[in-house]
């Protein structure tokens, strides 16, 4: 998951720069000093980068009896709620990371149960990132599939998918310790001819 918050924040940090001119800039911060939360407006679109997600808008319930898993050392937050749009494009990305004290295989069957209100599960193996499998259709073209697949199928970590590239629910579960953590993210996309 790591790997796709830096890629997050480099995608918000390149539209920031492209949409510098005409712009509005509202930074919140917490008691401590760092950034809690930006918003950015300009003429073409605008970002919206927030440490607080709530759990509700990924769709899943959270793990009976997990908690939200504490900042890495390097100070590393565990939940994100990321907005992205502009003439042609959007992304919306919501982002929280849980602890178990159970071990995977618990964890992943209640999610397995929870996924299938929004379709066929798809079951991944990864090592260590989650592989997002999106789709923005900026040309409002209706080629190629749009059904997730797995990618890289090696590793520990086990990834459940549903939905399409461009509105898809993840739930990542791997082993740590004797418990597991797991991430629970929804991703939805559009291009030209949708609304996120």
């Amino acid at each position: 998951m790591r790997k796709n918050k830096f890629f997050i924040l480099a995608v918000a940090s390149l539209a920031g720069v492209i949409l510098l001119p005409a712009c509005s800039v509202d930074v919140k911060k917490e008691a401590n000093g760092r950034d809690k939360q930006v918003d950015i407006n300009t003429l073409v679109g605008g970002i919206h980068v927030s440490k607080q997600a709530d759990v509700a808008d990924t769709g899943l319930a959270v793990y009976p009896g997990a908690h939200l898993k504490q900042k890495d050392s390097d100070g590393s937050d565990k939940s994100a709620n990321v907005n992205i749009s502009g003439f042609g494009f959007g992304l919306k990305v919501i982002a929280l990371e849980y602890e178990s004290d159970d071990d995977p295989a618990k964890v992943l069957s209640f999610y397995k149960d929870q996924l299938k209100k929004y379709g066929s599960v798809l079951e991944c193996r990864n090592v260590g990132h989650m592989n997002l499998d999106t789709d923005f259709n900026i040309h409002g073209s209706d080629e190629g599939s749009h059904e997730l697949t797995c990618r890289g199928e090696s590793g520990h970590d086990t990834e459940l998918k549903v939905g399409k590239k461009d509105d898809q629910h993840i739930v990542q579960v791997k082993q740590e310790g004797k418990g597991s953590s797991f991430a629970l993210v929804y991703v939805r996309t559009h291009g030209k001819n949708a609304d996120i």
